[in-house]
């Protein structure tokens, strides 16, 4: 019996100690999770007021966005992808396969270890004081006119879908691609049925190129995530050409010097022309794609240190068409606009080099022009270049006809003109024609030209379907 007895108060001890431990764990497990849930409400406290007034698709995430694709290297074996994560994603990571007809392509895919650039969008005041991280790569050694299927992401969880794009042919081909005049203000409001417009109607284009002024106010984080937005995949699919504008340089503070948007170089994986100077690097480079030379400069300044380079793209270019992209306008119509420099200095490099093409923003109307050449053999004029200058976002401005007439002087004739209309414009080179079509924002057809060349004079003439009287 005594052995029963301390048998039983053994048991009415380990119970009472079994009670004290549990209440023991249950405490401790309610301070334990008190702390946490406190703590988690300081984080999403200091996150709701890192994100306060912005829009969801302004705010980065673990899953990728701002997805854009660029050149950089030979359009046939190269392309460069740049994209966002918050800065929770330390790497990143991109995938790329040689499209099938079905997910079997996933099988054979190679694998990129991207760049990683930490970005402090406080830099500039106005922007809430985020860090977020740009991730790029450029993927080599692709096989010409192939389509591939790519995927961005942190290489395990967070994966973007899968998109495609097509390489362009090492030989001449035929090519189509759009270009853009100004976005600019509005733009997610009023741009997005531009490009998407554009989209419907040339859905196949290579690439594009942006003329400048992508978006109002250069640093300004919630404007850029517009500009995406608009877009949406179509900035994923169709390879970029983005030219700086006037509205890419303003100053971090206020009576400080002018700098190019803080963003530019993170989004925007361009190549690096060495011997400029580095305050021109990204924003002045060239694009060989199928023998056409498009030549992208930076009309905002240092115009002087760009004449040289100019030259030596247009005197060793092979190409058999040669295209001229910069913000502003050499021809300038709009009212109170001229742009003396281009005229004086860049012209006569493209009287002499037979450039096909130059393509212009910033006067937010439309004109479109062209500089007869005088044959040497015979006394008749063909044609020099054709100057186009375009708008594609809701801000406008009105054509100055007078000024536009001092231009005969220099050779300059007016072809068609518009005012308050925004437009895409559509070029396809095929064989021996180049077609340019301008298009309004209702995708209805504006405007047409059509220049027919001898590859081997050089000797160009133009066709016009609605020539201005």
């Amino acid at each position: 019996m005594p052995l029963i007895n301390d048998l039983e108060s053994d048991s009415n001890l380990l119970s009472l100690s079994e009670s004290v431990a549990k209440k023991f764990f249950s405490v401790m497990f309610f301070i334990i999770s008190f702390f946490m849930i406190l703590t988690a409400l300081n984080v999403a406290a200091q996150h709701d007021h890192d994100h306060e007034g912005l829009q969801h698709w302004e705010i980065p995430s673990k899953n990728p966005d701002r997805i854009i694709l660029t050149f950089n290297g030979n359009p046939a074996t190269s392309r460069a992808v740049t994209w966002r994560t918050d800065s929770s994603i330390k790497n990143g990571v991109a995938q790329i396969a040689e499209a099938r007809v079905n997910s079997s392509f996933k099988r054979k895919t190679i694998r990129y270890k991207a760049i990683t650039e930490p970005f402090d969008l406080g830099i500039y005041k106005a922007n809430n004081n985020l860090n977020v991280h740009y991730h790029s790569v450029v993927f080599k050694q692709l096989q010409p006119n192939k389509i591939y299927a790519y995927r961005v992401g942190d290489g395990t969880k967070y994966w973007s879908e899968w998109i495609q794009f097509k390489t362009a042919k090492e030989e001449y081909a035929p090519t189509k691609f759009v270009y853009f005049g100004d976005a600019q203000n509005d733009v997610l409001s009023h741009w997005s049925r531009v490009i998407r417009m554009a989209y419907q109607t040339a859905p196949n284009a290579s690439f594009v190129i942006h003329a400048g002024d992508l978006i109002n106010s250069a640093h300004s984080d919630y404007e850029w995530a517009q500009w995406y937005k608009a877009g949406g995949f179509i900035h994923s699919q169709w390879t970029a050409i983005p030219v700086v504008g006037n509205h890419e340089f303003i100053p971090l503070v206020q009576g400080d010097e002018r700098k190019l948007a803080i963003q530019w170089k993170p989004q925007f994986t361009l190549p690096v022309e060495k011997e400029l100077n580095k305050k021109l690097h990204e924003t002045v480079y060239t694009v060989d794609y199928q023998d056409i030379r498009i030549i992208v400069l930076n009309s905002n300044g240092l115009l002087e240190k760009q004449t040289n380079y100019i030259e030596q793209q247009l005197k060793t270019s092979t190409a058999k068409w040669n295209i001229i992209t910069c913000h502003h306008s050499v021809f300038s119509p709009a009212v109170g606009r001229d742009f003396k420099y281009a005229r004086r200095k860049w012209k006569p490099l493209f009287d002499q080099y037979n450039v096909d093409l130059v393509l212009n923003g910033h006067d937010h109307t439309y004109a479109r022009g062209h500089v007869p050449k005088i044959s040497t053999d015979k006394e008749d004029e063909n044609l020099g270049t054709m100057y186009v200058t375009s708008v594609s976002g809701p801000k406008q401005y009105y054509i100055d006809k007078e000024h536009i007439e001092t231009y005969s002087k220099e050779g300059y004739q007016l072809d068609k003109s518009a005012e308050q209309i925004q437009f895409f414009q559509v070029i396809t080179v095929a064989e021996n024609k180049l077609t340019y079509i301008a298009y309004t924002a209702l995708g209805e057809e504006y405007d047409r030209a059509i220049i027919t060349k001898d590859f081997d004079s050089g000797k160009k003439e133009l066709w016009q379907a609605n020539k201005e009287k």
